[in-house]
C-alpha cells in the first residue's frame, strides 16, 4: 500500500519523497527494473503489530477491558465479540432452530415486527415473521382473538405475491393445529416441508397433526426426517409423544428424559419436563409427575400445560384445595375450556355441585368465545355434554368430529357419548378400537369397562376397570372412585366351569 496515496503499491519507490522539514536524507539510487542480474526489489515492510501477542497454543482468548468483551485471535489482532442477542433476536433464533421461544422473547419479537410492518406495509418477510410469532403465542396462550390476528398477518404475507414464504406456511400450519383443524395443519405443514425440507418447524406441526387425522405412518415418516434434519431435544420431545400415541410408554419415557437433560434453553426444558410429567401421570406416578411439572414451571412460570398437570397431580395426591388453586393458575395462564371442565369435576367429587356448575358454565362460555375465533371445540364440549349435560348433543358434536378426524381419540370420545346416550351396543366397537389403537392410558379402559358393565358382560367389565385402576389409580377425581365402586360391586371372579 502506497503510504502517500493510500493506493495499492508494488513495493518500489516510484519517485522522490520529500523528507520531513529539518531532516536531511540522501536520495537512494533507483534500481533498474527488468535488467538481468539486478537485485530484486525490497519486500514491502509489514507494519509492526501493536496488539497483544499470545502464544500459538493459546489460540483465541478473551480480553476484558472497559467492561466489554473483546476477542483476541492468535495473531494478536483484537476484534469485537458478537453482541448479545436482543429478546426479539432470541425468539428468532429459537424459531430457526425449531425450539420453543420464551414467551417474553416472543412478545418482544411481535412488538418489533408490528412496528416494522407499520413503517413498511409491503415488507413480506416481516409479515411472515409477525404472523408466525402470533400463531405460536396463540397456540400457547389460548387467548380468544389471538388466532384471528395471527391469520390476518399470515395471509397478508402470502398476499404480497411471489414465492410463498416458508415461515408463513409454517405459521398457518401452527395456527391450524392450535385450532384443532388437523387436516388443515397437515395441508399447510406439508406445503412448508416441501418448500424447505431442511427446516424444522413443519415437522413439529406434522408430528402433532398426523395422529389427529389417524395417520400413524405419516407421523413415523415425519419423525424419521426430523431426527435427520435436527437431532436433539426438539426431535426427542416429539418422538416421546409419537411413542406415547402408540402405547410405547418405556420408549416415550426414555426419549423425553433425554430431551430434558439436553435442553438448551429454559423454554425447551419446560416443554420436555411438562411432557415427562404427562407420562408419569398417565402411568399413575403422581409424586413423580408433580416433581416434573414443578420443574417445568421453574423453567417457564407461564407454561399453562405444566400448571394444569400440577393441578391434576395435586388432586391425585388428595391435596384438593391446593389443586383448586393450581387450576385457577392454569386457567389464568390460558383460558382453555378443558381446564374449567376438569376443575369442575374436582369440585363435583368434593360435593360442591353448585361451584362445579359454575365451572361448567365457564367452560361453555370459553368454548363459544374460541369458536368465534375459529378454534374447534367439539372434543371438549362433547365430553362436557356426555358427562354433565345433554348426551344426545354430545353424540352430534362427536360424530362430526370423528368424521373429520377419524383417530383413536375421536373414536373413543364418540363411543363414550353413545354409551351415555343409551346406545351401548353401538359404543362397544368404537371403544374397543380406541383401547386397541390408542395410547395405553386409563380413561379409555375405564370407558370400555363401563360399556361392558352396561351390556351385562361382567368378566370383561372387571378386566377393563381393573386395568384402568392399575394404569393410574387416580386418573380422575370423579371417575376413578366410580370405577372402584363398580369393581367392589362386581366382587371376585367365580372359579369353576362356566354356567350352562
Amino acid at each position: 500500500m502506497d503510504r502517500e496515496t493510500g493506493r495499492p503499491g508494488t513495493g518500489l519507490r516510484t519517485g522522490p519523497r520529500t523528507p520531513p522539514a529539518g531532516v536531511a536524507r540522501t536520495p537512494r539510487p533507483r534500481l533498474a527494473q527488468g535488467v538481468p542480474g539486478a537485485p530484486p526489489p525490497p519486500a514491502a515492510r509489514r507494519p509492526r503489530r501493536r496488539g497483544l501477542r499470545l502464544p500459538a497454543a493459546v489460540g483465541v482468548g478473551l480480553l476484558l477491558a472497559g467492561g466489554g468483551v473483546v476477542a483476541v485471535d492468535r495473531l494478536g489482532q483484537d476484534r469485537a465479540a458478537p453482541a448479545p442477542l436482543t429478546p426479539a433476536g432470541r425468539a428468532l433464533a429459537a424459531a430457526g432452530a425449531g425450539r420453543p421461544a420464551a414467551l417474553a422473547d416472543l412478545a418482544a419479537l411481535i412488538g418489533e415486527r408490528r412496528e416494522r410492518v407499520r413503517r413498511a406495509p409491503a415488507d413480506r418477510a416481516s409479515w411472515a415473521v409477525l404472523g408466525a410469532a402470533l400463531a405460536e403465542r396463540a397456540a400457547r396462550s389460548g387467548a380468544p382473538g389471538a388466532y384471528t390476528e395471527a391469520e390476518r398477518a399470515l395471509q397478508r404475507a402470502l398476499a404480497q405475491g411471489g414465492t410463498p414464504d416458508v415461515r408463513a406456511l409454517t405459521g398457518l400450519a401452527v395456527l391450524a393445529a392450535a385450532r384443532q383443524d388437523w387436516a388443515g395443519a397437515v395441508r399447510w405443514g406439508e406445503a412448508a416441508r416441501d418448500r424447505a425440507p431442511g427446516r424444522v418447524g413443519a415437522y413439529r406441526v406434522l408430528l402433532e397433526a398426523y395422529p389427529g387425522t389417524g395417520d400413524a405412518e405419516g407421523a413415523d415418516r415425519a419423525l424419521e426426517r426430523l431426527r435427520k434434519v435436527r437431532p436433539g431435544p426438539v426431535a426427542e420431545v416429539a418422538a416421546a409423544w409419537v411413542h406415547r400415541e402408540r402405547g410405547w410408554r418405556e420408549d416415550a419415557e426414555a426419549t423425553v428424559y433425554d430431551a430434558a437433560a439436553r435442553a438448551a434453553t429454559p423454554a425447551e426444558r419446560a416443554a420436555a419436563l411438562s411432557r415427562a410429567g404427562d407420562l408419569a401421570w398417565e402411568r399413575g406416578e403422581a409424586e413423580t409427575a408433580l416433581a416434573r411439572y414443578e420443574g417445568a414451571l421453574r423453567a417457564e412460570p407461564e407454561h399453562d400445560g405444566a400448571a394444569a398437570g400440577r393441578a391434576r397431580a395435586l388432586a391425585g395426591l388428595g391435596r384438593s384445595e391446593e389443586a383448586l388453586t393450581a387450576w385457577a393458575r392454569a386457567r389464568a395462564a390460558a383460558p382453555r375450556p378443558g381446564y374449567a371442565v376438569e376443575s369442575g369435576e374436582l369440585l363435583l367429587a368434593l360435593g360442591r355441585s353448585a361451584e362445579a356448575a359454575d365451572h361448567f358454565s365457564l367452560a361453555r362460555h370459553q368454548a363459544a368465545a374460541l369458536a368465534r375465533d375459529g378454534v374447534r371445540q367439539e372434543p371438549v364440549l362433547g365430553r362436557l355434554e356426555a358427562d354433565h349435560g345433554d348426551p344426545a348433543e354430545a353424540v352430534r358434536l362427536l360424530t362430526e368430529e370423528h368424521r373429520r378426524h377419524p383417530g383413536p381419540a375421536a373414536s373413543g370420545a364418540l363411543g363414550w357419548a353413545l354409551h351415555k346416550a343409551g346406545r351401548s351396543a353401538e359404543a362397544l366397537p368404537r371403544l374397543r378400537a380406541a383401547v386397541k389403537d390408542g395410547p395405553n392410558t386409563a380413561r379409555p379402559a375405564y370407558h370400555l369397562g363401563m360399556v361392558h358393565l352396561a351390556l351385562g358382560e361382567r368378566g370383561a367389565a372387571r378386566r377393563q376397570l381393573t386395568r384402568a385402576l392399575r394404569l393410574a389409580p387416580q386418573f380422575s377425581p370423579l371417575h376413578a372412585e366410580r370405577a372402584r365402586r363398580e369393581l367392589a360391586a362386581l366382587g371376585e371372579p367365580a372359579w369353576g366351569p362356566p354356567p350352562v
